[in-house]
């Protein structure tokens, strides 16, 4: 496969933390390894495109983030994208819409279901620099974290990296979740931009090539930096 669609779900209500970059950084890194792209925003009020390589989830509060779960619900394509083997990257609040179930506005709301876990309230916010050592990737991963929830997973469930400094799902051990072509983050940044070698893998898994990363000094001496300094 050499041409794919990048989805970008719901960007005016997940986009708090600047996660729409993600997509950008996709984009621009697909050139290199061949492949074209086609980036698709979709609006709550539209229904997602079933035919979408790669969807996007990114950050949001309480409000947004519910809005945004009742409208991928409604349209029943999420499920069917992933069954079909399209790539999924959930940042926070997306992240959380994929479990079983999340508290906003002071109440348990009911998840996506995608993958076993589910998130509680924590006792404090978790703000800051975080490093995790990935369980996909033989490197670390850098990111920013800003939420208030704690993120319980299943027995069977795979964490998205270990914690190396920060707090992740809130326990300062583990970060995240991933299923298969389903990666949940609480790392913000946007992660890609912090991690190209992470934007590789997700290219290569939607067009089903072997991981390769390509030569770009810049973001790559950017990101070994960011490696460095987050302690």
């Amino acid at each position: 496969m050499s041409s794919i669609k990048i989805v970008r779900i719901h960007n005016e209500l997940l986009g708090t933390y600047g996660d729409r970059g993600n997509a950008d950084v996709l984009a621009f890194r697909a050139k290199f390894h061949g492949i074209t792209t086609e980036v698709i925003d979709v609006s709550y009020l539209e229904k997602l495109p079933t035919n979408g390589n790669i969807y996007l989830l990114g950050g949001a509060e309480d409000a947004a983030q519910v809005l945004s779960l009742e409208a991928i619900r409604r349209d029943h394509v999420l499920p069917v994208a992933i069954e079909g083997g399209a790539v999924v990257l959930a940042v926070c609040a997306g992240f959380q819409i994929l479990g079983n179930s999340f508290h906003a506005g002071g109440k348990e709301v009911e998840g996506l279901g995608f993958l076993d876990m589910k998130t509680v309230p924590g006792k404090e916010r978790f703000v800051g620099d975080i490093k995790v050592k990935a369980t996909f990737l033989d490197m670390d991963i850098t990111g920013f974290e800003n939420h208030a929830g704690q993120t319980i997973l299943g027995e069977d469930v795979t964490p998205f990296g270990k914690v190396v400094s920060g707090h992740g799902n809130g326990d300062g051990k583990f970060d995240g979740a991933v299923s298969g072509n389903i990666f949940g983050t609480y790392l913000h940044g946007p992660v890609l931009a912090r991690n190209p070698e992470f934007a590789d893998l997700l290219l290569c898994r939607a067009t089903g090539r072997k991981f390769t990363t390509i030569e770009d000094p810049l973001a790559s001496q950017y990101a070994a930096w960011r490696r460095k300094v987050t302690k």
